[in-house]
Order: C-alpha cells, then sequence, then structure tokens
C-alpha cells in the first residue's frame, strides 16, 4: 500500500503524522521502553487493533501493555496459542485425541489431555523446551479471514468438530483464523503479534493433565508458583462430568439443543443435579453434631440468596430449624465506617463490620439466651434495634451469609466445631470451543447486571463501571478463603448464559459511545453472539437463575 499519505494520531495526548498503511507495531516501537513487559494491543477510537494490523485512519490511539487487563488477556489467549501448537509439535497431532481447556485454577489453566503418549516429566519437559523455542525464534502468528465454509474445512482436517460447531451458529459469513506454520485455531479475542513476547510461562503435570501456569495482571513479567487448589479442582472436575453427560461442552451443543427444541430436559437435569448438591451438604451439616452457624460466602453474583433459602429448606426437610442472618447488619455506623485509599467508604474490608459485636451476639445465642437482634438501616447509614429477638433451641440453627463469612477473623470466639463453612460461586465450565474458556466472571457480571436492573434500576453502565472495585473485593476478602471451606457449591447452570442474553442485551446497547465502559460493552456483546435465545419459561422457580431474570418462588 502507499505511504503518501498522511495520517493524523493523537499518542499520550500529542498530534502526530505518520505515513498511511504503517502498522501499529511499528508505531508501538516508539513506546515501547515504558511498556510494563511489552505493548500488547493498540486501542484505536475504542476499537482494539491487533499490532500486525495496518492503520487506516486517523484518530486517537492508547497503546495496552501487559499490565493492562486487555494487553493480559491477549498475552493468556496467545499463551494458549503456544501451547496447544507445542504439544501437537512434540506429542503429534495425529496421536493427540484431545486438549481441552477445561478452565482457569489460581493463576494457571487446567488441560485435560488424551493421546497416545503419557504424561511423563520427560514429556513436560520436552514441552517447555519447544515453547521457549518457539518464543526465541518469535514465531509469527498470522491472522487470514477465511469463508465459513472454508474454514470448517479446515477444523475438518485438523479433526476439531467442536469448532465446527461454532461455525455452523456464527452469524456472519466469514471467520477470521490464527496460524501459526501450517496450523490454524480460532480465538475469541485480540492476539499478539507473533510468541516473541510469551516470556514468562511454565508447563507442570497436574493430575491427569497439565497446568499452564502464567503471570497474572498485577505482576506481568513474573512467573507465580502454582498453588492447588484441590476442593476447587474437583468442584470444577464435577461440573466438566455433569456437561459431558448431558451431552453440553462447547457453546454449539447449547445452541444445538436450543435450535432442536429439546433443551427442556437438559434444563430439568441440570436443575436436579444442583438440588442433589444442596441435600448432600444438607446431610453433612447434620451429621456434623454441635454445628449452630451455617457460614455462607462467595463472590457477588453466586446466587447466595437462592442458595440459602434451597438449602433451608433441605434443612427443614431434615428437622432442623433455619434462620437467617445477614452479616450486613452488623455493619460499623457509616460514620465509622473505613475509607479506602480515593477516600471512598470501603464497605468491603472486615473493618467495616461490627466483628466484636458479632461475636459477642453469636457467643451469647450458642449459651442459649435470648438475644435482640441488630438491623442496619442502609439509607440512615446507623444500626437500629427493631424488638426482633432471637433464641436458639436444640434444632435451630443459623445461616449466616456475608462477605467475610469464611474469614475465621469474622467468628474468632465461636468455637471451629460449631461452625460448617460454604464457599459457593458460577464456576461455568462451559467453553466456547476446546481453547476458548467463558470466564466465571463473564458469566457473574451478566448475572448482576440483569439483576440490579431489574430489582434497582441500574444501568449496565454503572454495573461496568463498579465492577472493578467488587472484583478487588473479591480477591482481598473470599478467594482467599475457598480452601478452608467445608463445602463448595457451584451455582453456575449449563443454560444460563442463553436464558440471559435476551435480557443482557437491550442494556449492554445502552451503554453510550465515548464513554470508559463502552470497550466492555462492545466485548460482551460480541461474547453474546455465540449464544441463541433461551425461553426462560422452562426454568423453575426455586432455580437460582431466578433470582436473576426474575420469577423466583423466594423473596430475592
Amino acid at each position: 500500500m502507499s505511504r503518501e499519505n498522511t495520517l493524523k494520531l493523537t499518542i499520550n495526548g500529542i498530534e502526530k503524522e505518520y505515513p498511511e498503511g504503517i502498522t501499529y507495531g511499528e508505531i508501538a516501537k516508539e513506546y515501547e521502553k515504558d511498556a510494563v513487559g511489552g505493548i500488547a494491543v493498540a486501542n484505536h477510537d475504542d476499537h482494539l487493533m491487533e499490532l500486525f494490523r495496518e492503520v487506516t485512519r486517523s484518530g486517537n490511539v492508547e497503546f495496552l501493555d501487559l499490565s493492562t487487563s486487555i494487553g493480559h488477556s491477549a498475552y493468556m489467549r496467545s499463551a494458549v496459542l503456544l501451547f496447544v501448537k507445542a504439544v501437537y509439535d512434540v506429542v503429534g497431532r495425529e496421536r493427540v485425541h484431545r486438549l481441552k481447556l477445561e478452565f482457569s485454577m489460581n493463576t494457571g489453566y487446567y488441560f485435560s489431555y488424551e493421546a497416545d503418549e503419557k504424561i511423563t516429566d520427560a514429556l513436560v519437559e520436552k514441552i517447555n523446551a519447544r515453547m521457549k523455542e518457539m518464543v526465541d525464534a518469535k514465531t509469527v502468528i498470522r491472522k487470514d479471514n477465511f469463508p465459513l465454509s472454508e474454514a470448517m474445512k479446515i477444523f475438518e482436517s485438523q479433526n476439531m468438530p467442536d469448532k465446527i460447531k461454532t461455525c455452523r451458529f456464527r452469524r456472519g459469513r466469514d471467520i477470521n483464523l490464527y496460524e501459526v506454520d501450517g496450523y490454524f485455531d480460532y480465538f475469541y479475542g485480540v492476539m499478539l503479534p507473533d510468541f516473541a513476547m510469551l516470556k514468562w510461562f511454565e508447563v507442570q503435570m497436574f493430575m491427569s493433565g497439565f497446568i499452564l501456569n502464567l503471570p497474572t495482571v498485577k505482576e506481568p513479567m513474573t512467573i507465580p508458583e502454582f498453588r492447588p487448589l484441590p476442593k476447587i479442582y474437583s468442584t470444577m472436575m464435577a461440573a466438566t462430568t455433569l456437561s459431558e453427560t448431558i451431552g453440553v461442552e462447547v457453546v454449539g451443543d447449547l445452541n444445538e439443543h436450543l435450535v432442536n427444541g429439546d433443551y427442556e430436559d437438559m434444563i430439568l437435569v441440570a436443575e436436579a443435579m444442583q438440588e442433589r448438591r444442596i441435600a448432600t451438604i444438607a446431610v453433612d451439616i447434620v451429621k456434623k453434631s454441635g454445628v449452630k452457624f451455617i457460614m455462607i460466602a462467595g463472590p457477588s453474583s453466586s446466587g447466595k440468596t437462592s442458595f440459602s433459602h434451597r438449602l433451608s429448606i433441605q434443612l427443614r426437610s431434615l428437622g432442623l430449624k433455619p434462620h437467617p442472618i445477614a452479616v450486613d447488619d452488623f455493619f460499623v455506623n457509616r460514620d465509622d465506617t473505613p475509607r479506602d485509599e480515593k477516600g471512598d467508604f470501603d464497605f468491603e474490608c472486615l473493618e467495616a463490620i461490627d466483628v466484636k459485636l458479632f461475636n459477642d451476639v453469636m457467643g451469647r445465642l450458642l449459651m442459649g439466651e435470648k438475644v435482640e437482634m441488630p438491623t442496619f438501616n442502609f439509607k440512615s447509614g446507623q444500626r437500629e434495634y427493631r424488638g426482633n429477638t432471637l433464641q436458639l433451641g436444640e434444632d435451630d440453627i443459623l445461616v449466616i451469609e456475608g462477605i467475610h463469612a469464611l474469614n475465621d477473623k469474622m467468628s474468632e470466639t465461636l468455637p471451629n466445631d460449631s461452625k460448617y463453612k460454604i464457599y459457593i460461586s458460577a464456576l461455568t465450565t462451559l467453553n466456547i470451543d476446546e481453547h476458548n474458556r467463558i470466564p466465571t466472571t463473564d458469566a457473574r457480571l451478566l448475572r448482576r447486571m440483569v439483576r440490579d436492573f431489574r430489582t434497582r434500576g441500574n444501568s449496565a453502565q454503572r454495573t461496568i463501571q463498579m465492577w472493578p472495585n467488587v472484583r478487588k473485593g473479591e480477591e482481598e476478602n473470599i478467594f482467599p478463603f475457598q480452601e478452608g471451606a467445608d463445602a463448595i457449591f457451584n451455582s453456575a447452570l449449563i443454560y444460563e448464559i442463553a436464558a440471559l442474553k435476551s435480557f443482557a442485551e437491550p442494556l449492554l446497547y445502552s451503554v453510550p459511545e465515548g464513554t470508559p465502559e463502552y470497550k466492555e460493552a462492545r466485548r460482551l456483546l460480541k461474547f453474546l453472539e455465540y449464544f441463541l435465545c433461551m425461553d426462560t419459561s422452562k426454568i423453575p422457580s426455586n432455580s437460582i437463575a431466578r433470582e436473576f431474570v426474575g420469577g423466583s418462588c423466594f423473596n430475592v
């Protein structure tokens, strides 16, 4: 392309002229020295551009390095491609029957593996060496556009039925594929231009598969120590087994059920599996004599309220009398609430809870005393007493829900054998395809967006705006305690994103262009394009999904 014409680009507040046809990567070299781990992606007027793309218009350009969430995500996706290509190179493409990115765990991705060659230390060493070899060679990642029919033939030749299903339900007539030395793959989201930047990774054996351990966005130039989470792993694998049983492992499988109209059975099986798990937890609580406090915590939009109601029903069926307790009623008065680094009230930290009062009240209840319970008035920001009393009998048990419920510091004076801890989260195992996972945070964000608009009138823009602070609170106050739980409950439902789609799309389209939240709204809209809409009338009234789409039989 001719470079006679010039384009005006504003970068870091300074306008400069560049020849038409120059790539973003060529320009990025001017700003590389100030980038953390290297520049990964360009943001041109709220449109993400891969560095190998040519610049075709004037505008504002921001270069994103590995310390940004977008740059980090591009690194993670590209690292998956690097790993998959290395496994196929080392083992042989025809000898690998399955290599699936199942889920994330701690700082790593867990891949299931079925092949003619078993996993050994020697094989892991060869894979790590092959990956490093491609990084040192700066192996190029090529991106080309193909008609869907041609792409499906490529996937068929590479034995990728999961990606053929993705193509079948794609609205456009073509698709972008990434190619490395004759190997083609599809990835949801922008990628790096080559493997040169992928300097930080480590492949390990874990259980019957691999862990691809990668940097965090907070420390993008460090290989973190991988800490196994056996309880989370078991929970995720149970969900994966359920997906295989139902026959819905990737979005294409779900869409096929929706097209065929036979999805009601899928809903009922998914709901029955959750109810069975809740019943198992209830039985375990009863077996552990002396339990008086059921402590429930989980990240935002995990379905804690519906779960608490359903658990209470199961406990009642076993002869117990559950009483719900909200940790929020033990907030300190507004004037005593700590503030964060920005000077805003920090309602997420443990110090926002009157821990001393909580322990005093629970201790007196454990001793059999009649206690007047506090109620927090969120409008006035004050604790109130309205004459609500509680006294525990032999069959009474408290169901306590709150962000710090799993933190022993919150209930430090209560005997350990009087507490039963439950961690709940929406641990999504449905994939777009075998190399593109659906982050659990995306499912929870969509849940919260739909619920907050329905119950509080909050816009999607407001929900997206608050989400980083919500996630920060989860990272600090919930996730560190998940493995200490007596039971983990996975509230994700295999069908839920298809159910949320018709509610979420209009909200996302309402996010104004030019706002900081616009990019995230467009990303989520693109993500939802993979799903067909589902009729929600078939969802049972006690389903956790009802907490978000409405129509629940519980007061949620």
